[in-house]
């Protein structure tokens, strides 16, 4: 697997990433086994970079990577996160999700249930409106100090909002949605980054599977599945979205490759600071996925991709209603 550096002040890391949330909530129901057997083939390719959070089933999808990476911690690179309380996660009371009081006891939980002494990269899952900044990061910085976490991230954080705590202590990344179809973060948020040097981990880079070109109705998707609640897969926004799809398929089909695939490509091909992080709990798919590094669209194809799937191209919003006011804080 390739490798590429997490901004200026991260680690070197595959160039993509495995990301655990599916194992265990939102797409579907759970297996266990072919989760953990996906985590260990993901280490065997080179994809080592296993990314989780203790909102993930409130610390289930913790507890099912702690397992999978046993005997095998010098081979991975442990990214998770806290304070997305609205996931399930909880904290003690008078506490908020980015309270400084909370953030040793989240950091504590999590390595438990990693069954690890340090975390490589340990991010603030969702902003907390309630705290400054840098009060949330002056806590988490104490983390490093402490050696219980070597980098500190963010996740749907606004441009400011990334600003002010890379001051407090630098951050090797900001972990975001970024996908053809989820472009939005162009426009401040990435400049945000590489004006300070800070790297890009971006989740749900297949649109949350829409861009494989397998969900074109929702009877591809079980009862259970959580993105039937998501705008973007409303009966009617699905059916213009699926519209969109035809350009992606005629290059994936050019280069013999899915869909999928060439959707990464194009992520993957927006910057070496970029380090897509698809999530997958089968090994088919994890297999693909890490194929897709080696395809080489053209500027002509990276171009129609662009313009196929401009920023508010998507029909829907990325995420339903009531999650919307968490994002971009």
């Amino acid at each position: 697997m390739k490798t590429r550096k997490l901004g200026k002040h991260g680690p070197t890391v595959p160039s993509l990433g495995l990301g655990c949330m599916g194992m265990t909530i939102a797409y579907g129901e759970p297996n266990d086994p072919e989760s953990i057997a996906t985590i260990h083939r993901a280490i065997d390719l080179g994809v080592n970079l296993i990314v989780t959070s203790d909102a993930y089933g409130s610390g289930v999808n913790e507890e099912l990577v702690g397992r999978a990476i046993r005997g095998k911690r010098n081979r991975v690179m442990i990214a998770t996160k806290f304070g997305n309380l609205g996931l399930g996660g909880k904290a003690p009371e008078g506490l908020s999700g980015g309270h400084p009081g909370y953030v040793p006891l989240a950091c504590e939980a999590s390595l438990k249930r990693l069954g690890v002494e340090m975390i490589d990269i340990y991010g603030l899952h969702r902003v907390d409106p309630k705290v400054p900044i840098e009060d949330t990061v002056g806590a988490m910085k104490k983390l490093v100090e402490q050696g219980k976490a070597r980098y500190l991230a963010l996740s749907e954080a606004g441009a400011q909002t990334i600003r002010r705590a890379h001051k407090v202590h630098p951050i090797a990344a900001l972990e975001t949605e970024y996908s053809l179809w989820s472009r939005d973060v162009e426009r401040e948020i990435l400049p945000a980054c590489r004006e300070l040097g800070i790297g890009y981990m971006a989740y749900s880079p297949l649109g949350r599977g829409f861009l494989a070109a397998t969900i074109k109705t929702l009877d591809a998707l079980l009862p259970k599945d959580r993105r039937r609640d998501h705008p973007r897969f409303d009966p009617e926004n699905l059916k213009r979205n699926v519209d969109l799809l035809q350009p992606l398929e005629k290059i994936a089909a050019a280069h013999g490759c899915t869909p999928a695939q060439a959707a990464l490509a194009w992520v993957l091909a927006q910057g070496e600071d970029i380090v897509p992080i698809p999530g997958t709990k089968r090994r088919g798919y994890l297999e693909q996925n890490a194929a897709a590094v080696d395809i080489r669209l053209t500027a002509a194809e990276i171009s129609q991709l662009s313009q196929a799937f401009a920023p508010g191209a998507a029909s829907g919003t990325r995420y339903p209603e009531k999650q919307l006011g968490g994002l971009g804080i």
